[in-house]
Parts: structure tokens; C-alpha cells; sequence
């Protein structure tokens, strides 16, 4: 078996820094497992991680893909699949950062997505409900037949919602379901998940000031940018945090304080399903920051594990 290491946890929680000093430990390199760091010119709001920051360790799905470009859990799997065979061939060990934890499943255990036939129909009628009475009402239609989608999926990842309500229709059971027996399945690699987090509210106090660091560096700017290039919010990557919201502002449907208060507040709560997400997954290690003297401490921890599992000789 293969080895990898997962390093996760809520936004905000610290994984990047500590990732370099993993990497540099072990001869590793970094596979970001993150929906929006793979878009190219969208750098601040994705809290980006520079080439400079980097500090010479190989990095892949960073800065990929043009904004235009649709990705997904599918194409994830196989663009990281990829990555691996990369990183095994120079003899290093992947680690997987990142805080898309559907992504970091997918990997982990090589799941088989469903290929179901598509309802076109069907899916035209789910996305005009949603442009008509809202991204909440067809969020609450997921949560009557599926409430652990629900939980998991936001309102506002409209296509996730719909996919989700398309299977339930063409298989008569919750693709959460699925997704369980799938989780269910044995891991091929030989492997340490780390999930690294906070206390609730220092983890809140450090999304707040997070989002005004963002922007002091001039996330307003980013996003003006990538709408006068034509980008607009139909489109996945500008849905992410801290676009959509900026991009409602800058189309005057809402204020600028509106929509600082909308980022931090949405920030905090995707932070709380992460945390759901990754209570629920099995053989993960929890690190609690406040438990730990600091960062090295925490290295040290992490890489005793690592070789207690044979994962670094």
C-alpha cells in the first residue's frame, strides 16, 4: 500500500504553514484538496497559497484552471490520481491538504461515482425553481427526501442540490445513502488523516480577521476584475466565498458592509460543516491547537504517528 497523509480541518485553522513544515519533515509534496485554489486570478479570496510561500515544495491543483472551467469531485479524483503517480515516481510522499472534505474522500478511498442517466427535463425544471423562488426553497426540497445532503451540501451550491435531488428521483434513495456505503469501503493507501482545528471561537475571531485581511489586500479589486473579463456568478468558481458575496455589492443589490457581514458570517458557518463533515469520518486524528504548545509540537506529534504506522521509514 501507497502512502499518503491528509492534512485537513476548517477554513482558517492553519493548515497551509504547517503543511510546508510536513512536507520539508518528510520529503513530501502538497496536493491541495480545495474546491476554489484551483482556479486561476482568484488568489486572495481563495487565500492562495504563492509560489514564494511555497519555500520550494512541489504543489499541484494550484492555480490550474481558468475560472470559466467547471470542476468537481469527479474531476478532482482524477486530476489528484495524476498528481500521485508525479509525487510516487520522485519517491516522495503526497500529502493532502485542504478543506473540501467530499474531495479528500473521494481520494482517500477511491470511490466509484454513480452514473446514472441524466433527466434533462428534470434538471431544467430544478434550476429553474431555483432562479425563481430561490436557492433556499430548492435547498429545503433536498432536506424533506435527503436532511444529511442537506446538512452537508450549502444552499447556495445550487448543482451539488441538484444532483443530489437527480439521484434521489432516478434511484429512489438518498445519495447520502450511497455516499455511506461508499465511506464504507477500505482505503487502498497506507495512511494518516489529520484534522486540524481550533476552540469554536478562536476559530471564529480568526475567520473574521481573516476575511479583513482579504480585504486590506484588495479582494474587491479581485473580483471587479474577474467580472470585467466577463466571469459572472453562474458560474462555479464565482460562487465561492467572497465572490458571490463581492459581486453582489458590486452589481448594487447590496451594501458593502451588507456583504462583509454576509462573508464572514457564511465563512463561519461553512466552517461549522466542515467540522460536521470531518466529525463524521472515520480514522481521522483531531488535532486541537489548544492543546499543543505550538506548531512544532504539533509537528512532532504528527510525525511520531507517521512512523508509528510505517508510513515514513
Amino acid at each position: 500500500m501507497k502512502p499518503m497523509i491528509i492534512l485537513t480541518g476548517p477554513t482558517a485553522a492553519g493548515k497551509t504553514s504547517l503543511s510546508i513544515r510536513l512536507a520539508k519533515a518528510v520529503n513530501g509534496a502538497i496536493i491541495s484538496a480545495d474546491s476554489m485554489q484551483i482556479y486561476k486570478k482568484m488568489d486572495i479570496g481563495t487565500a492562495k497559497i504563492m509560489p514564494e510561500e511555497m519555500e520550494g515544495i512541489d504543489h499541484y491543483l494550484v492555480d490550474e484552471l481558468d475560472p470559466a472551467e467547471e470542476f468537481h469531485v469527479a474531476r478532482f479524483q482524477e486530476m489528484a490520481k495524476a498528481a500521485l503517480e508525479k509525487i510516487y515516481e520522485k519517491g516522495q510522499i503526497p500529502i493532502v491538504v485542504g478543506g473540501t472534505g467530499f474531495y479528500i474522500q473521494a481520494l482517500l478511498y477511491d470511490i466509484q461515482f454513480t452514473d446514472t442517466k441524466t433527466d434533462e427535463k428534470y434538471r431544467q425544471e430544478l434550476k429553474r425553481t431555483a432562479e425563481e423562488k430561490g436557492n433556499h426553497y430548492l435547498h429545503q426540497k433536498l432536506a424533506e427526501v435527503d436532511p444529511k445532503s442537506a446538512e452537508v451540501i450549502h444552499e447556495n451550491n445550487v448543482k451539488r442540490v441538484i444532483r443530489a435531488l437527480e439521484y434521489y428521483k432516478e434511484t429512489g434513495e438518498p445519495i447520502s445513502k450511497h455516499n455511506e456505503r461508499e465511506r464504507m469501503r477500505k482505503s487502498p493507501y497506507r495512511f494518516a488523516y489529520f484534522v486540524l482545528t481550533h476552540e469554536r471561537p478562536v476559530l471564529y475571531d480568526r475567520i473574521n480577521v481573516r476575511v479583513d485581511q482579504m480585504l486590506e489586500q484588495g479582494l474587491e479589486e479581485e473580483v471587479a476584475a474577474l467580472k470585467k473579463e466577463g466571469y459572472d456568478r453562474n458560474l462555479v468558481s464565482m460562487q465561492g466565498l467572497g465572490y458571490k458575496e463581492l459581486l453582489s455589492y458590486l452589481d448594487g443589490e447590496i451594501s458593502f458592509d451588507e456583504a462583509v457581514y454576509r462573508l464572514k458570517r457564511d465563512t463561519r458557518h461553512f466552517a461549522k460543516r466542515q467540522l460536521t463533515w470531518f466529525g463524521r469520518e472515520k480514522d481521522v486524528i483531531m488535532i486541537e491547537k489548544q492543546s499543543f504548545k505550538d506548531d512544532e509540537a504539533i509537528l512532532d506529534y504528527m510525525l511520531k504517528i507517521i512512523k508509528d504506522r510505517g508510513i515514513l521509514c
